[in-house]
């Protein structure tokens, strides 16, 4: 497993303290699930642990260091990283410092090479294996060989992830597909070699009967392709959700203004300096002329103005200020000039405390998905059992070794209701995101 951070961590607070943790690897609800209890095994911490934000809110007691939390996350077989270390900055650095943000970094564009490459290779094993037209002399053959990258290539992040955790003694979802798709590859090939699926006329009839028959006359490759991408159309669309939704938030943050024109006590009088937003301090001077931004939050020392604050309030109707008057950074001067006195800056500003609140609902559980998770997390093992079940009925009731195999690896196929950890997680995510773009906050 690879290392985790890369940043400086910071020393455990005295009397405890909280932190949010950028959690990597994770793959379904299985797996936040699965951190979520490790954490929670740690003498004085509380942990939540949420899939669709791949964050990890952890309150610890006096005594836990964050490295201790970090390395917990990593034994479990993840990668956890801390928040940057605190500096000062505007409102979009303070907000997102903890939050894991990374504009350039899209994990839908691997998902989605993956994706296409897959549903190209796919779309004629399918097409062959269900239409008998299609299926001409040695078809079988290049089903077996457009299917072999899907397998071997697309679903990798599936089997690497499946490998992770058997070295960890747990299964996740991940766990279901690499053994389904892998024990329908192994299958096809063995009828291919050893039986009589790969003769020459071979054709698989399109029905809805079930018949008693030498599982070594079919090959299952189409499911192999099939299944792969689909869940990996699932997995780009819950990436992408992921994404637009972090979009919207950073689109929130970035109302700020870039730079600010600070008003400085010089020998003549006061001398005008324009300076980034970031370097801005408590207590400075500066001058908002009309139709610019205010800086920061502040109060008013001179001049009178209309404030547009329909970011903030929603109302498109300008408020009049006047000196003495607070005023909120990110919002419009529509009138006259003003020289505002900061009260607040960068990560205590209240535009980024609103971003704040975005991201907690965001990072929060739902009931629902609470119980949801409960599930995901004995889901998995169950279903093996049941896989394994099926293989040891099939075979006491007779119905011959093919037969069970057949029927086992049917039972791992179906059993991958990924949307039920990631439904309400992914719909609050893409909520409060789009609330937040369109200023409902």
């Amino acid at each position: 497993m690879s290392s985790a951070t890369d940043r400086t961590s910071p020393p455990a607070a005295a009397g405890g303290g909280q932190v949010e943790l950028a959690i990597g690897g994770m793959t379904c609800a299985s797996c936040a699930n699965r951190i979520e209890k490790r954490l929670n095994k740690l003498d004085g911490v509380t942990a939540t642990v949420n899939y669709a934000t791949e964050t990890a809110k952890v309150t610890y007691a006096d005594g836990i260091g964050s490295d201790e939390l970090v390395a917990t996350v990593e034994k479990a077989g993840y990668t956890a990283a801390l928040p940057a270390p605190p500096h000062s900055s505007g409102a979009l650095e303070g907000a997102e410092a903890g939050s894991g943000l990374e504009p350039d970094d899209d994990p839908a564009r691997s998902i989605r090479r993956r994706l296409l490459v897959s549903a190209v290779l796919s779309v004629p094993v399918i097409a062959m294996a269900m239409i008998p037209a299609l299926q001409f002399t040695y078809w079988q053959w290049v089903a077996l060989a457009l299917t072999t990258p899907v397998l071997l290539w697309g679903a990798l992040p599936f089997h690497r992830a499946a490998w992770t955790n058997l070295k960890h003694a747990t299964a996740t979802m991940d766990t279901l597909i690499s053994m389904g798709t892998i024990a329908a590859f192994a299958w096809s090939v063995y009828a291919l070699v050893f039986g009589t699926a790969g003769q020459p006329g071979m054709t698989h009839a399109f029905e809805l009967t079930i018949d008693r028959m030498d599982g070594t006359a079919n090959i299952y490759l189409e499911v192999v392709a099939g299944v792969t991408t689909f869940i990996l159309l699932g997995r780009y669309f819950e990436a992408r959700s992921k994404r637009r939704a972090g979009a919207a938030l950073r689109a929130l943050l970035e109302l700020g203004a870039r730079d600010v024109a600070v008003l400085r006590e010089g020998a003549d009088g006061r001398r005008e300096e324009r300076i980034p937003v970031e370097q801005l301090a408590v207590g400075d001077l500066f001058l908002v002329r009309p139709g610019e931004k205010i800086a920061t939050d502040g109060v008013v020392e001179e001049g009178n103005s209309a404030i547009d604050m329909s970011m903030l309030t929603g109302e498109s109707i300008p408020v009049e200020v006047a000196s003495g008057d607070s005023i909120v950074g990110a919002t419009v001067n529509a009138g006259g000039r003003l020289v505002v006195r900061a009260t607040r800056v960068g990560a205590d500003t209240q535009l980024a405390q609103m971003a704040r609140l975005v991201e907690d609902a965001q990072s929060g559980k739902a009931a629902v998905q609470r119980l949801a998770d409960r599930i995901s997390g004995v889901f998995v093992p169950i279903v093996i059992v049941l896989a394994l079940a099926t293989l040891v009925v099939w075979i006491a009731i007779g119905g011959g070794l093919t037969a069970a195999f057949t029927a086992a690896v049917a039972v791992l196929i179906v059993a991958c209701p990924c949307a039920l950890g990631l439904a309400t997680p992914t719909a609050l995510l893409v909520g409060t995101g789009r609330g937040a773009q369109l200023g409902i906050i």
